[in-house]
């Protein structure tokens, strides 16, 4: 499966850079390997009577280990298309229910989405065709090394069927996604489509097992349902995200500098904030920019510091205290709107910007929170 993600800290085993992206082990797969190990160690010892369970369940291991290495090659099959198209890979993380590609950008057509979200269960599936004829022709005498391979292409058939179900987060939720994005024109249409057939799959694996128990007669056994559930939970909140994700892409648009923008009053540092602040009322300016005795901006006032000063300190407080000093990357151009005003807030995350026209002429201040605002609430 491969998804687009915010940044964020993550802490695993480093496993290496194939094809330039790191590779991560999350701690949670030492769960998933230990409960393979365990429940696939009794049926090795029935197929291979002549190993004794220490042998069986190493055995076991290899599976485990074998079957993630499986897993990394899906992942790596999105990860190198999406570079091949030009998409930026943070990396690919094996973790408690498979594997996720982080590609930071959204493919630009929806034939990029639907071949870069399409590699891997293709990768998956011919894995199975790969084992299932070596398990015909190679392996067929019997012994460890037929039992894990026929294993392997069974796992990998799972999982590439599995993925093509039409419903986000699986790959071909993307798949869908990519379809209904062809038809509409409009990538937000395909996620919404999309993200509801991943909440309608979430419930059918739980509906389904129920169902087939109670049309059988027999009880429904909740221990059967523990995957299920696991990987219901799973699907439900990656479409839930992803609906979350499209509503947020809606309001994009909606994002324009000029729009959003503080009025500002432009003081030297050594003004006091009292005095400042007055001079801000009287022009009702939602702003302070502090600048140099030849009227260029240096720094802007930061608001939070403004309200965590008691009034009767501020005629003995000067604004050049509470500023920060402008770098280049927290001057933006005020004609700024929609994804690329994102993406600058983005590479230089503050409280305040400073908007500028193209001449250089001060226009306003853009607060992060008032840009925040026009996502409450999604």
């Amino acid at each position: 499966m491969s998804e687009q993600s915010p940044r964020q800290e993550f802490s695993g085993i480093r496993m290496g850079r194939p094809f330039g992206i790191p590779v991560y082990v999350s701690w949670t797969w030492f769960i998933v390997a230990a409960f393979i190990t365990w429940s696939f160690g009794p049926q090795v010892l029935d197929r291979l009577p002549g190993l004794d369970t220490v042998a069986a369940y190493a055995v076991a291991f290899v599976f485990a280990v074998l079957l993630y290495v499986s897993v990394l090659l899906h992942e790596l099959a999105h990860s190198v298309l999406a570079k091949w198209f030009g998409l930026p890979v943070r990396r690919i993380t094996l973790y408690l229910l498979g594997g996720v590609s982080e590609i930071e950008q959204e493919p630009p057509t929806p034939g990029k989405e639907f071949l870069v979200a399409a590699a891997g269960p293709v990768l998956s599936l011919g894995l199975a065709g790969v084992g299932l004829l070596a398990d015909i022709f190679v392996v067929n005498g019997g012994g460890i090394a037929e039992v894990l391979v026929w294993q392997l292409w069974v796992a990998n058939l799972i999982v590439g069927v599995f993925n093509l179900l039409p419903g986000l987060p699986l790959d071909g939720g993307r798949m869908l996604r990519a379809g209904v994005w062809k038809l509409t024109s409009n990538p937000g249409s395909g996620t919404v489509a999309a993200a509801w057939g991943g909440r309608g799959l979430a419930v059918l694996l739980i509906a389904l097992p129920i169902t087939m128990s109670l049309m059988s007669g027999q009880e429904v056994d909740f221990g059967n349902l523990v995957w299920p559930l696991v990987l219901a939970s799973f699907i439900w909140l990656g479409a839930t995200q992803s609906l979350r994700m499209a509503r947020i892409r809606a309001r994009i648009p909606q994002v324009n500098a000029r729009a959003l923008a503080r009025r500002a009053i432009p003081v030297t540092a050594e003004t006091p904030l009292s005095e400042a602040l007055r001079r801000a009322g009287e022009s009702r300016a939602g702003a302070i920019v502090v600048v140099d005795h030849e009227g260029r901006p240096v720094a802007i006032v930061h608001e939070a510091a403004v309200q965590a000063t008691p009034e009767h300190r501020r005629p003995w407080v000067d604004v050049g205290s509470m500023a920060k000093a402008l770098e280049p990357s927290l001057v933006l151009a005020a004609d700024l709107e929609g994804e690329p005003l994102i993406d600058a807030m983005r590479e230089a995350p503050a409280g305040e910007y400073l908007l500028v026209e193209r001449g250089g002429e001060i226009y306003g201040v853009l607060a992060t929170a008032d840009v925040n605002r026009v996502f409450s609430g999604v």
